[in-house]
């Protein structure tokens, strides 16, 4: 029988988009740090890479991250539940299916966005997962591909997949463009429709439902509550990361810190990594759009950019960045809305 093991829906209510090219270890361990009751996501990985790649590189995972979770791509449900065991053991406490991504590059391998029209097969991949691990099994999806404007379609692929043990969607809030759209316009060409994800809770109470899609500021995370479990943030998370910090103070309590002091509580995982090799380029990408519309904001990045890939780059130079951007008066981040439920 399918699982029908839920996330606890504290762990669901703000949480950081997958993203490839920055959601790595090193950009959520950060996140963590800013957001302590995020729920994280790594980059997508395809099961076939779990399988015969390096895991100890495309499975790293720090103790601090959880709760975090491990997206896969793939359309092979033996290789996907080969692939959702091996995250399990690895320590994932989630492993969610890619049925989102529009790339060339995705859709050759008949994987990501494309699943959307074949919900049996989504179905039958997810009940392979469910039986193959211990964690939840979740999917994150589109409302539909190119020209499919039809509800019902869309609530008919949730259903099925939901009967292969699915419980929590991830809902992209919009259509993918299989052709004609590069991934980064099928990101904000394609009409947001919200109320397609708040109908379908409404519609399906007993699914979880977090929106994803276009979120940018605090007000707008806040009003989806109202609606769906959680909100799930990408692009703003990882520009503006400070929004994290200040979304989780705002919806779970704690004081706010600021921007400084959570950057320097990062020194100690910092020097760590680079005394096991890592370059401090690999990690400062991630902490560009700290002070982003804050004055100081550009000089931060700037000495960081400029001085990260340089041999023998270090924490200092971190320290040289904040103190040329502390040389300028920050004005007071205003408050926040409240979450409610």
């Amino acid at each position: 029988m399918p699982s029908t093991a839920v996330i606890a829906p504290d762990q669901l209510r703000l949480s950081v988009a997958p993203m490839m090219d920055w959601t790595d270890t090193h950009c959520r361990v950060f996140h963590r740090l800013l957001a302590p009751h995020a729920r994280l996501y790594t980059e997508m990985v395809h099961a076939n890479a779990v399988i015969h790649g390096d895991r100890g590189r495309l499975l790293a995972l720090d103790p601090v991250e959880h709760p975090v979770a491990l997206q896969l791509g793939g359309s092979e449900p033996e290789l996907l539940a080969r692939a959702a065991r091996l995250g399990a053991e690895a320590g994932f406490d989630e492993i969610n299916l890619n049925c989102g991504c529009p790339s060339d590059r995705v859709q050759a391998g008949r994987f990501g966005a494309c699943l959307m029209r074949e919900p049996t097969l989504v179905a039958a991949s997810v009940a392979a997962m469910v039986e193959a691990c211990d964690v939840p099994v979740t999917v994150k999806c589109r409302l539909g591909v190119d020209d499919d404007h039809d509800y019902g379609r869309f609530r008919a692929f949730i259903d099925e997949v939901a009967a292969g043990g699915c419980r929590m969607f991830v809902v992209h809030a919009r259509n993918a463009w299989l052709q004609g759209l590069s991934p980064k316009e099928n990101r904000e060409v394609p009409p947001l429709r919200y109320d397609w994800a708040y109908r379908l809770k409404r519609e399906r109470p007993d699914l979880q439902v977090l929106v994803n899609g276009g979120i940018a500021t605090a007000e707008e995370a806040t009003a989806h509550l109202q609606h769906v479990e959680g909100a799930m943030l990408g692009r703003a998370a990882y520009h503006t990361p400070y929004l994290l910090h200040r979304l989780d103070v705002a919806w779970f309590g704690g004081e706010l810190r600021s921007r400084a002091e959570l950057l320097r509580a990062l020194q100690p995982y910092v020097e760590a990594q680079l005394a096991s090799g890592v370059f401090l380029k690999h990690i400062t990408r991630h902490l560009l759009g700290l002070f982003a519309g804050e004055r100081g904001g550009r000089a931060f990045r700037q000495v960081l950019s400029e001085g990260a890939h340089r041999p023998g780059a270090d924490w200092s130079l971190v320290e040289r960045a904040l103190a040329v951007t502390e040389s300028f008066a920050a004005p007071t981040a205003p408050s926040l809305p409240q979450a409610s439920g």
